[in-house]
């Protein structure tokens, strides 16, 4: 009996999963290559230094989008989180 070829649908969609996977991996190199030097500021301020909720909260944001993105590590990520939470002030 005859082995049933490929068809040229599955051809089409191993092919375009090559191709996602492949601009995936450019994508990715990219990013580590070149990396925004505006994101990866944070100014979290002086230790005697008061930032009000609304700065805090912009900051808490930032980190999060770095840790998304893959500029920051996980231990970096909650290190600079608790941080931040610790000096939200609650009213």
């Amino acid at each position: 009996m005859a082995v049933q070829r490929t068809s040229f649908e599955k051809l089409q969609r191993d092919r375009a999963k090559k191709a996602k996977a492949a601009a995936k991996r450019e994508k990715r190199l990219d990013k580590t290559e070149v990396p925004d030097e505006e994101s990866t500021e944070i100014d979290l301020g002086e230790e005697g230094e008061t930032l009000t909720a609304a700065e805090l909260l912009v900051q808490i944001e930032r980190i999060h989008k770095q840790f998304d993105d893959g500029d920051l590590t996980f231990e970096d990520f909650e290190e600079l989180k608790t941080d931040l939470l610790a000096r939200l002030p609650i009213d």
